[in-house]
């Protein structure tokens, strides 16, 4: 079960941020929202404990939303679970995705998709933890 897990969002889009809010929160995740690698930091900093996991739209209107992942783990001085989601289809963004150990899910997002995504990275890292 997802309930109770942290999230943080980031994508450009407050629609897309609505509705992952809306989806996640039904799910009884709890979630901040950040349009920004800025916004993000200082959600995260005013936070009592880091995320569980980020979900980042790969195309930001400033930068992606790999590049606010790898902030938000420098910040937080943890390796976050991370999912990025894009319609990007080139090899080159796969290969970064890839390299940089994280999760990638295409648009059209599918709901079943990112729920069994998102428990698969969240039981990896409490198996993890536990060694």
């Amino acid at each position: 079960s997802l309930a109770g897990t942290f999230l943080l969002c980031i994508d450009n889009e407050p629609a897309v941020l609505d509705g992952m809010q809306t989806l996640l929160s039904g799910w009884g995740c709890k979630v901040i929202t950040a349009e920004t690698c800025e916004k993000a930091l200082r959600l995260v900093e005013n936070e009592p404990s880091p995320p569980d996991a980020i979900l980042a739209d790969y195309h930001l209107d400033r930068g992606t939303g790999v590049e606010v992942i790898l902030a938000v783990r420098a910040k937080t001085g943890i390796d976050i679970p991370a999912i990025v989601i894009t319609a990007d289809h080139t090899v080159e963004v796969q290969r970064e995705i890839r390299r940089l150990g994280l999760g990638l899910l295409r648009k059209p997002l599918k709901a079943a998709a990112l729920r069994a995504v998102l428990t698969q990275s969240i039981v990896r890292r409490h198996s993890t933890a536990a060694e």
